[in-house]
């Protein structure tokens, strides 16, 4: 059995389903905006880092990474491929909100293991035209990571580039296992 959240189920009087997901969201809100202060924050990141990572459910950077609100600057996507939207992020993130770290996360059982570019290839058959934008499938979770670091280093867009570093962080575990870029 998987694990339930409070936004995935939700329940009005006596359990029964009322709405949609997105209306408990927006409900939810409601209640967040009802108690919420100006935390008199900018768009700066405090640490100066920028975390490019898998867009997976099971990954709660914030708290994986001892992170508050405004720490950093989170880009995420399908398996924390460093695609040219993410290079576009990291670039305005750098150059006109002044970090100077990336950190990359992949992480175990990401489901871009199992897809090949063939899914480009379906969905194209089903829809009638072709994505323009690559799946980025892997087999080899420590190389993928390695290739987002070359991406990252060798950007023309980047300012700093002399401290990125990847990781895999273990979704049974919760711990991260730092790759080594060679």
């Amino acid at each position: 059995m998987g694990m339930t959240t409070s936004a995935s189920v939700p329940a009005g009087h006596e359990g029964a389903i009322v709405g949609t997901v997105t209306d408990r969201l927006v409900e939810a809100n409601q209640h967040y905006a009802a108690a919420f202060t100006d935390p008199g924050m900018d768009a700066r990141p405090v640490l100066r880092v920028a975390v490019v990572a898998c867009m997976d459910a099971r990954l709660d950077l914030h708290a994986a990474l001892g992170l508050e609100l405004g720490d950093c600057h989170t880009i995420r996507n399908a398996g924390g491929v460093v695609t040219d939207d993410v290079i576009r992020s990291l670039t305005v993130s750098q150059r006109a909100l002044g970090t100077r770290s990336v950190v990359l996360i992949h992480h175990t059982g990401c489901g871009l293991e199992s897809l090949t570019e063939e899914f480009r290839h379906e969905l194209e058959m089903e829809v009638g035209q072709r994505p323009p934008w690559a799946v980025e499938a892997f087999r080899d979770v420590d190389q993928d990571v390695r290739q987002s670091m070359q991406r990252v280093r060798t950007s023309p867009f980047l300012l700093h580039t002399d401290d990125v570093r990847g990781f895999v962080f273990d979704v049974k575990t919760g711990l991260l296992r730092e790759i080594d870029p060679a």
